[in-house]
């Protein structure tokens, strides 16, 4: 199930939010209850039981919904977890040990589960006798086994306190809002939300928003970005022209960006429409002015994952940088998948990391910013045209239209694809730049400085307009629409596909 579903918006949100309803009334009307506290005393507190149970149910019923078998594992991988941050909490003399069998557990899932397939198809390609085992991908285990990991690291790292009640390290990991692609949540950032929520209108308010602004962007944008993309990248690439390799790519460029951006956008709206406030994960990634700031703005949570808990343990700027780059972004690009790609994907990014660091951040006070921002953004274009091709034969063709090699340099397939879809192109251009936001703060600015009143119920009045319009139009292209899934299962299907 994916949140741009009209089964989801129309049938899977409403029960959830009737039963979520439901559930606070009867938490506020339940009697108060005993928490044990990591001193081991008791304390009286109000708890969150109802609703907790509601949004457990539910996170299994929503990641169920394709492949039910692999909520086992879920369940099974977050008991394990449990228990292996009891024992680091609890055992003085063995945690370093406690925490690598957490550690080795999860990573040992994910390697199964994702890796097993493809380093086996290396060895066989080496002459080994080995037969490729044919094991399907959970959805969203990379997200959940991350966040497990950083729960027991925080754990040892005593920056988090310990879950002592397995329901509710359930609900951290399976969490339906963000368990299917991200953003990674940290434990510290939900632990006293997860008992100790309120909600209040401005959060429903202010989350709903969100969730269509990020629903607007999936549907609206990504979606209609991907025909275009799909049309000039799949299938023909031998006839492709050079201005269609960069329309083709720079199509894709966009539709990424809205498509992780938007579902970002949708879980952090619903999180706060339920209490939870989850960090930000894309800050206009397409601004940047260095690779470098890139990577501070794009899937910020991963970014800080592999940074707190590869980079900086690995001696970070302290020693041996070079090669710390290099592993965390190898790391990088063998996470996004069990591709060759990939991995090439996250080296290329990890080497122009390390270069700027000894060159262009050294100078970029002294260079223009329009400079700096198209160099970033020709790299950028670049890496997603290595991002896209798992096939080395495919992606070799593409660069060499990319680069002016094709069999013609300009086509009518490419004027049309610009002029047909203009004010889409415009929209991308403008929606992936802080625009919306200034523009919108400068008018509530002015609306407030001649009468505030007047001003907080015109701005409500037009949010409600607009989202009541986002979700009509959203609504009515998810009707017959056959080009909706989310990027990341996307790629998902391409390896079974492959198989």
């Amino acid at each position: 199930m994916i949140f741009s579903d009209l089964f989801f918006l129309f049938a899977f949100l409403p029960a959830f939010f009737l039963c979520y309803t439901v559930a606070a009334v009867a938490d506020r009307r339940s009697r108060k209850s005993y928490a044990v506290t990591d001193d081991g005393s008791s304390q009286l507190q109000t708890g969150n039981m109802f609703k907790n149970m509601v949004l457990v149910v539910f996170s299994l019923i929503f990641y169920a919904w394709g492949e039910p078998v692999y909520v086992f594992l879920m369940i099974f991988s977050s008991f394990v977890n449990y228990r292996a941050g009891l024992f680091i909490s609890s055992r003085q003399e063995h945690r370093k040990a406690a925490l690598a069998t957490g550690i080795g557990v999860n990573l040992l899932i994910l390697g199964i589960f994702k890796y097993l397939g493809f380093f086996a198809s290396i060895l066989a390609g080496f002459g080994l006798p080995l037969q490729v085992p044919q094991i399907a991908l959970p959805i969203g285990i990379s997200f959940y086994t991350f966040q497990s990991i950083s729960y027991l690291v925080d754990v040892y790292r005593r920056e988090s306190p310990v879950q002592r009640r397995y329901a509710d390290l359930l609900l951290y990991i399976s969490m339906f809002p963000q368990l299917v692609a991200g953003p990674i949540v940290r434990y510290g950032t939900v632990a006293h939300e997860i008992q100790h929520r309120r909600v209040e209108m401005n959060d429903i308010a202010e989350g709903m928003f969100r969730f269509l602004i990020g629903l607007g962007k999936k549907v609206v944008m990504a979606n209609q970005l991907s025909e275009i993309s799909d049309q000039f990248l799949v299938g023909g690439l031998s006839e492709l022209s050079t201005t269609g390799a960069w329309i083709g790519i720079v199509a894709f460029t966009f539709q990424i960006y809205f498509d992780f951006s938007g579902y970002s956008d949708m879980a952090i709206g619903l999180g706060r429409m339920i209490g939870f406030h989850f960090n930000e994960n894309f800050r206009h990634p397409y601004c940047c002015d260095t690779i470098t700031d890139f990577w501070r703005r794009w899937h910020i949570s991963l970014g800080s994952f592999f940074r707190d808990y590869v980079y900086i343990p690995m001696g970070g700027n302290r020693q041996h940088q070079a090669m710390n780059i290099l592993v965390v972004w190898f790391l990088t690009g063998m996470w996004h998948g069990a591709s060759w790609n990939f991995i090439l994907w996250g080296v290329y990014f990890g080497i122009i990391v390390m270069v700027e660091k000894y060159t262009v951040l050294r100078i970029k006070d002294r260079l223009p910013r329009f400079l700096l921002h198209l160099y970033s953004l020709v790299l950028v274009v670049i890496g997603w045209g290595i991002f896209y091709f798992d096939d080395f034969g495919k992606m070799q063709v593409f660069f060499n239209s990319f680069f002016g090699g094709g069999k013609v340099f300009d086509d009518f397939l490419t004027h049309s694809a610009l002029m047909d879809n203009f004010w889409l192109w415009v929209a991308a251009v403008l929606f992936s730049m802080p625009i919306r936001t200034a523009v919108t703060g400068w008018l509530a600015g002015r609306l407030r400085q001649w009468d505030e009143p007047l001003a907080e119920t015109l701005i409500t009045a037009g949010r409600i307009a607009f989202s009541v319009a986002l979700l009509v139009v959203c609504a009515a292209l998810l009707v017959g629409a056959t080009n909706n899934a989310f990027i990341y299962t996307r790629f998902y299907r391409k390896r079974k596909e492959r198989r």
